[in-house]
């Protein structure tokens, strides 16, 4: 899997950390979604589905 922010888009929410915290941060500045892991193990999958679902901006893309 792997995983793409697109911050342009990212609103700030904080969902995806919450959900999958250690593929997903936030800046400190904006609240602006980034990442720490772009291709995540495979145990951390559903998380990383759960917080791209959840996303109120759908600023997270899945591939592969």
């Amino acid at each position: 899997m792997k995983v793409t922010v697109d911050q342009d888009a990212c609103a700030g929410s904080g969902q995806c950390v919450l959900i999958a915290p250690e593929v997903f941060d936030q800046r400190d500045t904006d609240g602006i979604a980034v990442l720490l892991r772009d291709s995540p193990d495979l145990r951390l999958h559903e998380d990383v589905r759960d917080a791209a679902r959840i996303c109120p901006a759908r600023a997270i893309t899945l591939t592969g």
